[in-house]
């Protein structure tokens, strides 16, 4: 409920948002947040809110925002791809995947700018754009073999080191 009023076009966790990413062929953008967390209210005032910001999410994904306490589930399955292709966790969660629900992309906070060492959205979007492009199926490759990854560790199966295809996106897209 707040970001009702942004000018990002988000839709809930859904069929009709994965159905809409497959018709216009486009990588979903989830953004998983909490209502009393610092960081992503920062996020969304920096980013979220700016007319630039979303108009560049608007024309490069179908975007979806989920609260980490109204869908434990959700956050739970990626705060875990996260914390295991960046060692790392928190929220904001930002998960960039495939309209197959195959994440290719993790990060927590992402400031509008780059600044002090991590990329910012306005730099990122236009890199993830030019690999869905045209690097389409090196990123569909790298995502199943996360998802298979994330599905072996869900289900307490040993698997091979998540890193495997991790290079690829992050040298292409940081």
């Amino acid at each position: 409920m707040q970001h009702a009023e942004n000018p990002v076009d988000w839709y809930p966790w859904s069929d009709e948002a994965f159905e809409r990413a497959r018709e216009e062929d486009r990588p979903v953008f989830l953004s998983i947040g909490y209502s009393t967390c610092h960081w992503c209210h920062v996020m969304a005032h920096e980013s979220f809110e700016d007319e630039l910001v979303a108009q560049l999410m608007n024309d490069t994904f179908v975007s979806i925002k989920v609260d980490c306490e109204e869908r434990p589930d959700i956050d739970g399955i990626y705060m875990t791809v996260c914390q295991m292709m960046t060692s790392g966790g928190g929220w904001p969660l930002t998960i960039i995947m495939t309209p197959e629900k195959k994440p290719f992309f993790a990060a927590t906070y992402i400031p509008k700018e780059t600044r002090f060492g991590r990329i910012g959205i306005l730099d990122l979007i236009p890199k993830i754009q030019d690999v869905w492009t045209n690097q389409k199926t090196e990123i569909i490759e790298s995502a199943e073999k996360i998802a298979s990854t994330v599905r072996q560790h869900l289900l307490g199966t040993p698997g091979e080191e998540l890193h495997v295809r991790f290079e690829f996106c992050y040298r292409s897209l940081v």
